[in-house]
């Protein structure tokens, strides 16, 4: 047995027959499985759920045709089915908008997803780059200069004195390249200087820090050194009493005893005063014992 065929059949039928089935109400077929659009009315076919014109003004009924080939390619029962209009164009309309938007809320948003940046480059490689730069320029210079002077050696237009189109081109490729490579060069220059005056600047900076701090240094080393009057290292070494005769003291003349004005004790000469840790105390002497009772900066020696 020979295997069926699909043929189409024409949109509208002038026939009275029916399937025998009772009126199917467009009412009970979704929104989206229903097309009543002015030319295009249409639904999906309840058997073999393709989509079926739909024939006839007064009585409506689906036109006949036949299941898809994957289903035998034999006439679909639904065929001539009779339909109850009791759907508007107006509701059909919002119903079906009421689905759209239904459904594009269930669907997932759309993801877009940016393209990753580039990384930076490198500290280390951005002079490089500068520099590579510049140098195919100026390999593009010369194979212009190069191109555009072979040219007018073979070319007789040009060779004459004249100029071609083509070698009109090559001269202005020439030009701008050139112009290019100056302007190129000029910027370079620009930015070499600016990194030297930087780098001149931070040079300057730094040494006047460095002549600042060493003039601090010195100076906290100079206030470090130097020993209060009147006052005796707690750290260093014992400054030595026997034989002490300071210039001050060989300086003046002998003026005889000396008496402490607290305690009356007696002292042959001034450097033998010295030498037994007298001082003065508002200008005048004290013995060793009698001077330690009063402060430090009020004591000065002979």
């Amino acid at each position: 047995m020979a295997s069926r065929t699909r043929t189409e059949r024409p949109s509208r039928t002038r026939t009275r027959r029916t399937n025998g089935r009772p009126a199917l109400a467009l009412s009970t077929i979704p929104a989206q499985e229903l097309n009543l659009l002015p030319g295009e009315m249409s639904l999906v076919c309840r058997d073999c759920k393709t989509w079926c014109p739909i024939t006839g003004l007064k009585t409506p009924k689906m036109a006949p045709h036949r299941r898809p080939e994957e289903q035998g390619a034999h006439r679909c029962p639904s065929s001539n089915q009779l339909l109850e209009a009791n759907v508007t164009f107006d509701e059909w309309r919002e119903q079906l908008m009421t689905v759209e938007a239904t459904a594009t809320y269930r669907r997932a948003p759309r993801q877009h997803h940016k393209p990753l940046p580039e990384p930076f480059t490198p500290v280390h490689r951005l002079a490089a780059r500068e520099r590579t730069s510049l140098v195919h320029l100026f390999v593009l210079l010369e194979q212009a200069r190069h191109a555009l002077c072979a040219h007018r050696t073979a070319c007789t237009g040009c060779r004459g004195g004249g100029r071609c189109a083509t070698g009109r081109d090559l001269e202005i490729s020439f030009r701008e390249t050139q112009a290019t490579c100056t302007i190129a060069r000029e910027q370079q220059m620009r930015s070499d200087r600016l990194n030297a005056q930087r780098a001149r600047a931070v040079r300057t900076g730094q040494e006047r820090t460095r002549a600042y701090v060493l003039d601090k240094a010195h100076q906290i080393d100079q206030l470090r050194r130097a020993v209060p009057q009147g006052a005796l290292p707690t750290e260093g070494p014992e400054v030595p009493l026997i034989h002490l005769a300071p210039r001050q003291a060989a300086a003046q003349p002998e003026e005889g005893q000396i008496k402490c004005e607290h305690c009356g004790a007696t002292e042959s000469g001034l450097a033998d005063a010295v030498a037994a840790g007298w001082h003065r105390v508002t200008r005048r002497p004290h013995c060793g014992r009698c001077a330690q009772r009063f402060p430090a900066w009020t004591r000065t020696s002979f």
